[in-house]
């Protein structure tokens, strides 16, 4: 015991601690993944980097403030109208497919049991979200426009972008109630709560920086469309008249769509400073709902985990540091530490 001791700890000071060597290839590997992530990262960084300084070149060298305030008149004028026309189509977007969407993720995580009809109901809107947006466009012109009569209207736009993206907004909602620990919910139960409130104030809150992930990433993918709109709402020059139907909307990717390539150089000016005010608006959209998924962080299981751990850690350093001290306690050049531990 006091051999075994005296290798372990010398006197007067603490254990002395065998040198980690890692192995040459293994420093090999391990810079080899991490050049390949660089590379990877550059590859991804790159183009977006450069399209956005097209973007915003082109957008800078011929901007006007007043397009802000001035609607579209022929081939000059600028932008009024299919900015308010976009935030119009944006915020209904956001609405119904956030009460579709969130609907389907909550049903198909806490109320429907394991199963075929579950499994068939995934499929659904994984499929769903693969097929174009060019053939959501076509089926909402034949069945809204053509079918129901509505013409190009404000309603057609809503419900064929809505269903656009409403997989996303399904599928982040219900990995996220997914990632919930069970642990959650059985305290929930055994405090006596009834299923809707325990999944109102525990399950959903815990869910909610991931549920506003994906609403935000599917109301940027419905900001972006072009297709769908082109064949349900139409293209104005004038103000949204609020009508759901019957009713063209101007918006501002029509612009860009139809300006680009124009043979006047002033719908080439009003086509770059819509795609500028585009990617703007996107931007925008993803900071706010950063800030959003900051605030209602404190509900996450990982950071509640990740804070449960830090405290493991510290008390655990904290015991040892005094385990260490009481050790080496008294302990001199007379009465070594290996004598204490024989003891």
């Amino acid at each position: 015991m006091g051999a075994h001791a005296a290798s372990v700890a010398s006197p007067g000071g603490p254990p002395a601690r065998a040198p980690f060597v890692i192995a040459r290839s293994r420093r090999v590997r391990n810079r080899l993944w991490w050049a390949l992530c660089a590379l990877g990262l550059v590859i991804l960084v790159v183009p977006v980097v450069w399209i956005l300084y097209g973007v915003f070149d082109r957008g800078v060298i011929g901007w006007r403030w007043s397009v802000l305030w001035t609607p579209t008149q022929g081939v000059a004028g600028g932008l009024s109208n299919d900015i308010v026309g976009t935030l119009l189509i944006t915020f209904g977007v956001g609405v119904m497919a956030t009460i579709v969407g969130v609907g389907c993720g909550v049903y198909l995580s806490e109320f429907m049991r394991p199963g075929m009809r579950r499994s068939v109901l995934r499929g659904a809107y994984e499929v769903l979200s693969g097929i174009p947006s060019i053939v959501f466009g076509y089926v909402g012109y034949v069945a809204l426009d053509v079918g129901l009569h509505w013409q190009f209207s404000l309603l057609a736009a809503l419900i064929v972008l809505s269903l656009l993206v409403v997989p996303y907004i399904a599928k982040a909602t219900e990995t996220s109630l997914n990632q919930v620990p069970t642990a959650y919910r059985e305290g929930g139960e055994a405090l006596g709560m009834a299923k809707s409130y325990q999944l109102r104030k525990i399950v959903v809150r815990a869910a909610l920086p991931g549920m506003l992930t994906g609403l935000v990433v599917a109301i940027a993918i419905s900001v972006g469309e072009t297709a769908p709109l082109l064949y349900t709402a139409g293209a104005s020059e004038y103000y949204p008249t609020g009508a759901l139907v019957h009713s063209p909307v101007p918006y501002l990717t029509q612009v860009v769509y139809a300006d680009f390539d124009s043979s006047f150089p002033q719908q080439h000016v009003l086509a770059n400073d819509a795609a500028m005010l585009l990617v703007l608006l996107v931007v925008a959209i993803l900071l706010g709902s950063r800030l959003i998924v900051r605030a209602t962080q404190k509900y996450a299981p990982n950071r509640a985990f990740a804070a449960n751990k830090t405290d493991v850690r510290r008390s655990f350093r904290r015991r040892s540091s005094q385990s260490t001290e009481a050790l080496f306690e008294g302990s001199g050049p007379h009465e070594p530490a290996a004598e204490k531990l024989d003891q």
